[in-house]
């Protein structure tokens, strides 16, 4: 990174704070890139697109700063946002600065270990209630009424996702397209409307070190947009449980834990909060299988071209079939209930 150039944007935007001593990548390399810049005795993070291969419409600085900005006054806990840089000559790509929130990360089931049953469980139900407040957010209010269009947002979101796969695709992925297909064959029609988060789960929050009950800020807010909450609702019970059983899972699995709520009891938890119907949250589920799939393809895909940051574990490109397979089951589960 050219800290020369980043020190004289910081300059211009931060008056006062002293030039980068460097850059540590924090997480890159599947997605944004996300660094810690540390000025004096001072810490921020900077976030800018992945290397290479980028799909369109992905990756998006400037609505990424706008969500996080606009969200700053609610009861949506994101970090503070200092400034958006939108001319690549600067770093060679967009990029923005936010505060560093200090907080925990769970990503593995390992690292959930040592919380027991009283912090998994406030852990859980504060997850669910930072989605619901999300989801209260009036988008007029917060400036955010031309985020997006969420009239047949779920349509579009089926025919993105397979647009995002055809993009992607360096191998065949048996009943992925098939998958699809079920999809757009039974696709709810619109029904609430509110800003989504886009892929809402565990490892995209931080908690606060002190009280694991507490969600310090969430982040990775580049799929966010207008649409359909149950798509965030329907995300966060497929991350849950939805790698159990697999081995070398690359996400944390709290669903599938000892002490820890079932997908089942965070629906319980988020209709206490929330009025928005949950009749039709399987096919929502089975919707978040397929998208994940097609995230972690393209994640494949520029691992094949070698444009990521760090190796990728072999997991992510095994887990694709399993998605597809358990996206699958969970419309024959939706379809089963009355």
């Amino acid at each position: 990174m050219n800290t020369a150039a980043l020190a004289a944007w910081l300059a211009t935007h931060l008056p006062g704070c002293p030039p980068p001593a460097g850059a540590r990548l924090l997480a890159g390399g599947r997605s944004n890139l996300t660094y810690r810049i540390d000025c004096g005795d001072r810490s921020l993070v900077l976030r800018r697109p992945p290397l290479g291969h980028v799909l369109a419409t992905a990756h998006d600085m400037a609505r990424e700063y706008r969500v996080l900005t606009a969200l700053g006054p609610t009861a949506v806990p994101v970090p503070r946002t200092f400034g958006l840089c939108e001319d690549p000559a600067v770093l060679g790509a967009p990029f923005y600065v936010m505060e560093l929130v200090e907080g925990v990360t769970f990503r593995n089931d390992a690292e959930l270990a040592p919380l027991g049953p009283t912090e998994a469980r406030r852990s859980a139900f504060a997850l669910v209630d930072a989605l619901a407040a999300l989801h209260a957010v009036d988008p007029a209010r917060a400036g955010l009424a031309d985020f997006g269009r969420p009239e047949g947002f779920m349509a579009r979101q089926v025919r993105r996702w397979r647009r995002q796969w055809e993009d992607s695709r360096t191998r065949d992925v048996p009943g992925a397209d098939a998958l699809n297909d079920r999809l757009a064959a039974s696709c709810p029609v619109d029904g609430t409307a509110s800003l989504v988060h886009g892929d809402y789960k565990l490892d995209n929050v931080l908690l606060d070190p002190a009280d694991p009950g507490r969600i310090a800020a969430v982040l990775d807010w580049e799929m966010s947009t207008l649409g359909d909450p149950l798509a965030d609702l329907g995300m966060l019970c497929m991350y849950w449980d939805g790698f159990a059983g697999f081995p070398d899972s690359p996400v944390a699995t709290p669903g599938a834990l000892p002490g820890w709520p079932s997908a089942a009891q965070l629906v319980e938890r988020y209709a206490t909060r929330s009025a928005v119907p949950l009749d039709r949250l399987g096919w929502y589920v089975a919707f978040s299988f397929y998208k994940l799939a097609a995230i972690l393809e393209g994640i494949h895909c520029r691992t094949v071209q070698g444009h990521t940051v760090g190796d990728e574990p072999a997991a992510l490109a095994e887990a694709v079939p399993l998605l597809v397979e358990r996206g699958h089951a969970a419309l024959d589960a939706a379809a089963r209930r009355p």
